[in-house]
């Protein structure tokens, strides 16, 4: 190595990115269900009461019920029209589907990917799948990421939906498949001590998240901000590791990203863990 490229190494690694932290504003919230009446109108109400994070006397919440809308193209005109700051709704609108684990259905297909309106996603009402803790509050609440840092939008929505007094945990789990892969090409390159490049890879993969938490903190209490700090940085499998995870620390509010500059379907793991985690609350950004 050149001392160019070492120079280059060093100050790379010395260039950490830092949190900027901006206070969520949600002004109108609209809760979307297959349900009409009194039983929209309780939905509305529970909603309130677990959403009391963000709720003040400024927010408006509106109602989209079963009656007013057939087909996906009437959700989304009427979330284009009422322009909501968030909605909130629920796995398989208008569908039976939620007897079976394959799918959020189409309405909510759709609507995570046609706007950019962050969804609260609940476990259906009919499916008896909600943990007991869940839909009570946001004392609890996890952001989740296959890259961590810089990803300054979901660090202030998961801060912006905790409780004053709860904890937040910023949560970044690195494929473990994916680097015994490369590790695997490592391994037959003579010119690279495979033991080495494990323990520097591994040791840099982690240390960039650690240090953007750690600029997490550092805002955090500079904002005098009320939330406990908790951080999950590791390497696994990353489904089983976050399911593990979730049912650890009786999570109240997973949240993910959902949209993808690149393509038209669902961000990385967004869609396996909104499909396969139906127990608790999702915010799907």
């Amino acid at each position: 190595m050149t001392k160019l490229d070492q120079f280059q190494s060093v100050f790379l690694a010395a260039d950490k990115t830092a949190l900027r932290y901006e206070k969520i504003g949600v002004e109108h919230v609209l809760v979307v269900s297959d349900r009409d009446g009194d039983a929209a109108g309780e939905l509305l109400n529970r909603m309130r009461a677990f959403l009391s994070v963000i709720d003040d006397e400024e927010t408006r919440w509106a109602r989209l019920d079963g009656g007013g809308f057939s087909s996906v193209k009437q959700l989304l005109d009427t979330v284009d029209e009422q322009a909501p700051d968030l909605i909130v709704t629920y796995r398989h609108l208008h569908s039976s589907a939620w007897q079976w684990p394959h799918s959020l259905g189409e309405y909510l297909d759709v609507l995570t990917q046609a706007t950019r309106v962050p969804v609260v996603v609940l476990p259906h009402p009919d499916a008896a799948r909600a943990l007991p803790h869940t839909l009570e509050h946001t004392e609890r609440v996890m952001a989740i990421t296959d890259h961590l840092s810089g990803d300054d939008r979901l660090v202030n929505y998961a801060l912006g939906f905790t409780q004053p007094g709860g904890s937040c945990w910023f949560t970044h789990v690195e494929s473990l498949a994916a680097f015994d892969h490369y590790l695997d090409v490592i391994s037959k390159i003579p010119e690279i001590d495979t033991e080495s490049a494990r323990e520097l890879i591994e040791r840099q993969l982690l240390k960039g998240p650690r240090d953007y938490i750690e600029s997490c903190r550092r805002q955090i209490a500079e904002q005098h901000l009320p939330f406990e700090i908790g951080e999950i940085v590791t390497m696994g499998r990353r489904l089983g590791e976050y399911r593990k995870l979730i049912a650890e620390h009786r999570v109240d509010l997973l949240v993910i990203n959902t949209m993808d500059d690149d393509q038209l379907a669902m961000h990385g793991l967004a869609y396996p863990l909104a499909v396969e985690l139906r127990q608790i609350p999702l915010l799907m950004l």
